[in-house]
C-alpha cells in the first residue's frame, strides 16, 4: 500500500512511518520541516492548511494517515489551533476525495471526552467505568473540541464521499527508545508514589486531601492554565494529570500497529475507538483508584479486574483486531 503520512516527522509520526516501511508499505511523508529524512520514505515539506500543496502530495496514494495537528491546548492560540486541527483535517479529507482515496486513519485523542483539559466539570459528567465510545462527551477546551470536530468531519465525508475513516483516540503515547525515557520514568514513579501516599492516609484525612487536590486542579482548569502552557510545577500535578487521563498510556509501537490495522481493517463507515495499554501505569488496583479519586462514580459497565485499564479497548479489539503488544508493565 502507498500511504501518505501527514505529520510524519512527529513523535508518533516517525515511529509510525518506520513501522509501515518495516511492514512492506511505501510511505510518503508530509510535514512542516524535514530536518532528518527517514531512509526509505519520500519526505516532503508541506502544510495541511495549504490545500493545493496537499492535493499534490496525494498523487498516487492509496490511503492517508493524518497525524499533523497541535496536540495540546497550550501550543497555539485558539483560532490557530482550530485552523490547523480542524481546517487541516477538512483539507485532508477533501484532497483525499478529489484524489479518489477511500481510506483515512486519523489521530484523535482520549481528550475528545473533554475531561483532561476541560475548563468546566459538571456534576455527573463521568457516568461509569470503564470509559468507552458510548460515554457522553463534554468538551470545553479548544484542543478537545477540535478532536470532536474532526470526528464529525470523518462522518461527513463518509456520507458525502464514501471515505472510510478510523479515528484513534490515543491516550498519552510514550517512546522508550526516544532520547528522554527518563522523563517518562520519573513521571510514572512520582505519580505512583504520590498517589499511593494519599491512598494510604487514614479516613477522614484521605477524603479531605483528595477533595483539596481535585478542587485545586479544577480551579486551575477553570482559569485555563493548560491553554497558557503545560506546567508540572504546581503541587500534586503528577497526581492530577495521572487521574485526569485515568492513568492510561500507550507505547508508540502500539500506536503504530493500531494505525496500520486501521488502514487494513475490513470495515466501512467512519469509526472512532479508544486505545490504551491493557493496564493502568501506576500499578494500583483500578477499582481502588476509582473508589478514592472518583468517589461519585459508582457504576461499572462491566467488571474490571486488578490493574486493568479504566478505558475500554473492546471496540478497537473488535473492529481492528488491536491488542497491545508492548505493555508498559513489561518494559
Amino acid at each position: 500500500m502507498h500511504i501518505l503520512v501527514t505529520g510524519g516527522m512527529g513523535e508518533i509520526g516517525r515511529p509510525t512511518v518506520q513501522w509501515l516501511l518495516d511492514h512492506g508499505h511505501s510511505v510518503r511523508v508530509l510535514d512542516l520541516t524535514i530536518d532528518a529524512p527517514i531512509p526509505g520514505a519520500d519526505c516532503r515539506a508541506g502544510d495541511v492548511t495549504d490545500f493545493v500543496g496537499l492535493g499534490e502530495a496525494m498523487d498516487g496514494v492509496d490511503a492517508v494517515v493524518h497525524l499533523a495537528a497541535y496536540r495540546h491546548p497550550g501550543l497555539a492560540p485558539e483560532h490557530r489551533l482550530f485552523q490547523v486541527n480542524v481546517g487541516g483535517t477538512f483539507n485532508v479529507f477533501r484532497a483525499a476525495a478529489d484524489a479518489g482515496i477511500r481510506r483515512v486513519v486519523c489521530a484523535s485523542s482520549i481528550n475528545v471526552l473533554g475531561y483532561n483539559f476541560g475548563t468546566q466539570f459538571l456534576p455527573g459528567q463521568l457516568q461509569y467505568f470503564p470509559i468507552d465510545e458510548a460515554h457522553p462527551t463534554y468538551t470545553t477546551d479548544p484542543y478537545s473540541f477540535s478532536k470532536h470536530c474532526i470526528e464529525e468531519i470523518g462522518a461527513y465525508f463518509w456520507r458525502r464521499e464514501a471515505i472510510t475513516s478510523v479515528f484513534l483516540r490515543f491516550p498519552a503515547v510514550y517512546d522508550l527508545n526516544s532520547a528522554t525515557p527518563s522523563i517518562l520514568a520519573d513521571f510514572v514513579e512520582t505519580c505512583h508514589r504520590q498517589t499511593a501516599e494519599v491512598m494510604a492516609l487514614p479516613e477522614p484525612q484521605q477524603r479531605e486531601r483528595v477533595r483539596g487536590i481535585i478542587a485545586d486542579f479544577e480551579a486551575r482548569a477553570r482559569a485555563r492554565e493548560w491553554e497558557i502552557g503545560f506546567d508540572l510545577g504546581f503541587p500534586d500535578a503528577f497526581i492530577m494529570f495521572g487521574r485526569s487521563n485515568f492513568w492510561t498510556s500507550l507505547d508508540v509501537r502500539d500506536a503504530a500497529q493500531a494505525i496500520e490495522r486501521g488502514l487494513l481493517a475490513d470495515i466501512e463507515g467512519s469509526r472512532a475507538v479508544y486505545l490504551s495499554d491493557t493496564h493502568n501505569f501506576v500499578g494500583i488496583p483500578s477499582r481502588d483508584l476509582v473508589e478514592v479519586w472518583f468517589p461519585d462514580v459508582t457504576t461499572w459497565k462491566r467488571p474490571v479486574e486488578g490493574t486493568e485499564s479504566l478505558v475500554s479497548i473492546d471496540a478497537a479489539r473488535a473492529l481492528l483486531g488491536f491488542e497491545p503488544a508492548f505493555p508498559f508493565m513489561d518494559q
